[in-house]
């Protein structure tokens, strides 16, 4: 690992130890809602061996394990503060087959062909590397078994991630990453996993989004996920003047039922040979 990765996953391990509290919010429940349906799209027996890669705070992981009478989710993460909240969801759901491992996705430490299935849901973005990524994750399923990804959709959050990316450009000069949009089409997903090797690729899109009760929701959305280490670059004074005009902004798009948030999640599913 370069000196750039390095400072990249330290950057990731403090935004998302300052999230891990708000994660769980209602105003992110495009989470729980996209597990729950990519743990029924890999069609399980119930006793296979899953990995769960960048798990955060466990949506992924406690959707599958409800899934696996006689099997295990071993999920791994490299945020002490997201896997705190991940033991403590599945200690007050009663969920005894999982296990949380403070860990880098880009060192997992397991042998190959340790796992059934992989799955690694919205995590595979943050690695600059993503092919070599996925091909570690690959490496560690056995032949005939299934890796699976959410991502989302290059649409996503529309029109309110435009607003905000909009209003950081004046007070930042910073453009985002971009690499996520390599995986934000139908596309570009079996590329993606055609690059692996991984056969019978399959990918389907889904809209989980809903209606926001107010701006403030859609602030909570920001400030309790990856969109805050955006925000978190500028002054303090100048934190408090972002939310502020922002807000106005999004206030504007609110309708008798709220304020819409567009989710469209990208499941791809492939088999190692």
């Amino acid at each position: 690992m370069n000196d750039q990765q390095r400072q990249m996953t330290e950057m990731l391990r403090k935004t998302f130890d300052a999230v891990s509290e708000g994660y769980d919010g209602k105003a992110l429940r495009f989470f729980p809602l996209s597990a729950d349906h990519l743990s029924g799209l890999l069609g399980l027996r119930g006793n296979e061996q899953v990995l769960d890669v960048a798990c955060g705070t466990g949506h992924a992981t406690i959707a599958l394990a409800r899934r696996l009478p006689q099997g295990r989710v071993t999920a791994v993460d490299l945020s002490p503060g997201m896997l705190e909240q991940a033991r403590r969801k599945t200690a007050s759901a009663g969920i005894g087959n999982a296990e949380f491992l403070e860990r880098d996705m880009q060192v997992p430490g397991f042998a190959e062909g340790s796992f059934d299935v992989a799955v690694c849901a919205f995590g595979i973005f943050f690695v600059m590397d993503m092919e070599a990524q996925l091909a570690r994750i690959a490496s560690m399923v056995k032949p005939g078994g299934r890796i699976a990804i959410t991502t989302f959709q290059d649409d996503y959050f529309q029109p309110l991630r435009d607003r905000f990316f909009g209003q950081l450009s004046r007070f930042s000069a910073e453009d985002p990453p971009q690499a996520w949009k390599r995986v934000a089409t139908e596309a570009g997903c079996r590329q993606f996993f055609a690059s692996a090797g991984l056969q019978h690729v399959r990918v389907e899109l889904k809209n989980v989004g809903y209606y926001l009760a107010g701006a403030d929701e859609w602030w909570d959305i920001v400030w309790n996920a990856g969109f805050r280490r955006f925000v978190a670059r500028l002054s303090a004074a100048d934190q408090e003047r972002f939310k502020r005009e922002h807000l106005e902004e999004i206030a504007m798009l609110g309708t008798d039922k709220g304020i819409w948030l567009d989710v469209n999640v990208l499941f791809t599913i492939g088999t190692k040979q």
